[in-house]
């Protein structure tokens, strides 16, 4: 389900640069209406699923059934849509029509029945497309697969194409989008789960969106517990805000203005939590401006001769504490320059950490962000510390914790996140939430090794298959290497069916995790083995059948081959993986309880932080891990692989040699 849906997003994004390949449009300018286009196809969506549901509920009186009304669908989460603005009325206007007439008619509606929507929407962009162009996004964006999508694949879609504009920087330097990844840990640790929710450099809206995930997985309503505030001041970002919001079935207060001179929604001392990814290192603010701003309760940072406050940073910072209630969190991005910057601004963090609210900091390593390289940093206050940490400060640091997605741009995947997410819990004193989660990993690794045997069994058959193809039999290399498989395929089955019999779902008292975890290692270390056997048989059967005289194609036994070996190594190699995150927590907190973890964690008191300048930067307290060992290379395994296919290039060289030979005799030379 998963890939199906990462290719569904491909295929929309392609789909959707066609309105930059055939308009006038630069990539900074078509955006807002591609977005536009998914936000009614995403109402659209909503508008379906709930609507058999108020129907069968609505009143009726002499046998007549009052109409639908915008009430019945914002009750679910849902947006009321007139005919005009269905979507399917758009997908299918005939080639004659004026689309770009139809879609901003559609807008209006939407507007017309959603005053926090009014002049939010793209309208007037769509009259600068081709008609036919137009047609074929709206087919598309129309997909069979979007008409029967569940749960928030729109949300997801939604968030895919900001990711894509934010890489493009298509907008606004691609400043208005954090990557979720980022979002997520903030929103992991400090849990924005009810009340006044404030990001005063909103972007696009995203902590607001993740923070509704969140509450949503604690079984609860976003939109009866939280209310979320937003200050931005780019018009265009404040139009994505509010859309992405929509899309989600949310709403927000929203408001223009600079936050160096501003405070428009004036929740100073007010806000329960606070979310932010401010730019970064900006100059020339005017220090006269804000001298005398309530939101400096610790005085301004270092001002220059032109009366200017040099580096923004501590601005911010300053004010996201300011905002707190007396016992508000707060989570931001910041550059890793603030954490030990001298002058005015060590004099801010020294105060900072003196009132015992500096709750964490988290080093993250470079390349996490679209539109920079540099590392950051995320820094969490806490009014509500409990009473033995208000002297002391979380020092993680996760710079060697990260995936690659592209060659230039990394995040942490769920695992890695919920892993550092961990190490708050125990901080936090919450046990049983870190055992709870390594139960859970080894639960999953025994329910993917069960699932083996269903995932390796058209790969077995395949290949048996290619075999049978084989004119003049199956080379001994490859028949040898099959047999010793099913040996080891048939042991490996065995002693998975052996544990699963004996269990327990859901264990979590630590030492019965450890024994489980010792349990499962051998089928973990097995699975390792067998995807190295497999991706093995199905070089030697490729080889032994072009060795054959076989051709690749579409319909060959060996394109068969490779699409089930995919599957099952695919399916193998979740085993170890879950394993793996088992073992990454029990390893470095085997009892259950936060401890110092070299080159990772540290809980720093404050007399180890005023020697150190009061410096704040993570990598400075928690010291270097250890380098481990590579379990993953296997020279045995690289060299079998060097080999078999030095043996194929050498058969291929000697064949084109003696091609040429004969080309050279033909020719009488």
């Amino acid at each position: 389900m998963e890939s199906n849906i990462e290719a569904l997003e491909k295929r929309l994004w392609t789909a959707a640069d066609q309105l930059r390949a055939n308009s006038d449009f630069a990539s900074n300018e078509y955006f807002l209406p591609v977005m536009g286009l998914i936000f009614l196809r995403h109402a659209y969506s909503r508008y379906l699923a709930v609507k058999p549901e108020i129907e069968a509920g609505l009143p009726s009186r002499g046998g007549v059934t009052r109409p639908l009304t915008k009430e019945d669908f914002t009750s679910r989460g849902a947006i009321f849509l007139q005919p005009e603005a269905q979507f399917d009325h758009l997908a299918s206007l005939p080639d004659g029509a004026d689309r770009a007439k139809a879609i901003i008619a559609a807008m209006e509606a939407v507007e017309g029945d959603y005053a926090a929507l009014a002049g939010v929407l793209p309208k007037n962009e769509y009259q600068q497309l081709e008609n036919d162009v137009l047609g074929d996004v709206l087919r598309i964006f129309n997909d069979p697969a979007l008409q029967n999508a569940k749960g928030d694949v729109f949300g997801r879609i939604y968030e895919y194409f900001l990711t894509q504009f934010a890489d493009q920087s298509a907008h606004d330097g691609g400043e208005f989008f954090t990557p979720p990844s980022i979002v997520q840990m903030i929103v992991n640790a400090i849990e924005p789960d009810h009340g006044s929710v404030l990001d005063p450099a909103c972007g696009s809206g995203g902590m607001f969106v993740q923070s509704a995930h969140f509450i949503e997985k604690m079984q609860q309503d976003p939109t009866k517990v939280a209310t979320f505030y937003g200050q931005e001041k780019n018009a265009t970002t404040i139009r994505l805000a509010k859309m992405n919001l929509a899309v989600h079935g949310l709403e927000g207060q929203i408001e223009p203005g600079l936050t160096y001179y501003t405070d428009a929604h004036e929740l100073v001392g007010k806000a329960d939590f606070v979310m932010a990814n401010p730019p970064f290192n900006v100059d020339e603010v005017d220090a006269e401006k804000i001298r005398k701003d309530p939101r400096l309760p610790f005085g301004l940072p270092s001002v220059n001769k032109s009366k200017k406050v040099s580096n923004g940073n501590y601005l911010w910072i300053s004010y996201f504490y300011s905002y707190l209630s007396d016992t508000g969190r707060a989570g931001f991005v910041m550059s890793s320059q603030a954490s030990s910057a001298g002058g005015e601004e060590a004099k801010i963090r020294q105060k900072l950490i003196e009132t015992g609210h500096v709750d964490a900091m988290i080093a993250i390593r470079g390349n996490f962000f679209y539109t920079r390289t540099v590392p950051c940093e995320l820094w969490m206050f806490d009014k509500a510390k409990a009473a033995e940490h208000v002297d002391k400060v979380l020092m993680l640091d996760a710079r060697q914790v990260f995936r690659k997605v592209t060659r230039k741009v990394f995040d942490f995947s769920p695992e890695q996140s919920q892993n550092l997410t961990a190490i708050f819990w125990l901080y936090r004193g919450q046990e049983e939430r870190f055992r709870e989660l390594v139960a859970a990993y080894l639960d999953r690794a025994m329910t993917e090794a069960l699932a083996s045997d269903t995932a390796m069994e058209p790969f077995l058959d395949a290949l048996d298959g290619l075999i049978e193809t084989l004119d003049e039999g199956a080379p001994d290399e490859l028949t040898d290497a099959r047999a010793v498989f099913q040996a080891d395929w048939d042991a490996y089955l065995a002693a998975t069916k052996s544990l699963g019999d004996e269990w327990v779902d859901g264990t979590v008292a630590i030492a019965e995790l450890h024994e489980g975890h010792g349990d499962v290692e051998p089928l973990a270390e097995a699975s390792r083995d067998l995807v190295k056997q497999v991706d093995q048989l199905f070089k030697l059967a490729e080889r032994a059948y072009r060795d054959a005289g076989g051709k690749r194609g579409k319909t060959s036994p060996v394109k068969a081959l490779e699409e089930t070996r995919a599957d099952a190594v695919d399916q193998l190699k979740l085993v170890r993986y879950f394993h793996r995150q088992a073992q990454w927590l029990l390893s470095r907190f085997p009892d259950a309880r936060l401890v110092a973890v070299p080159g990772l964690v540290k809980l720093v008191d404050r007399a180890e932080l005023a020697a150190n300048d009061w410096s704040l930067t993570p990598g400075r307290y928690v010291g270097v891990a250890p380098e481990e060992e590579d379990e993953d290379f296997d020279f045995e395994g690289v060299m079998r692989d060097i080999h078999i296919e030095l043996a194929a290039l050498n058969e291929e060289a000697a064949a084109l040699a003696a091609q040429i030979q004969g080309n050279f005799a033909g020719l009488g030379l």
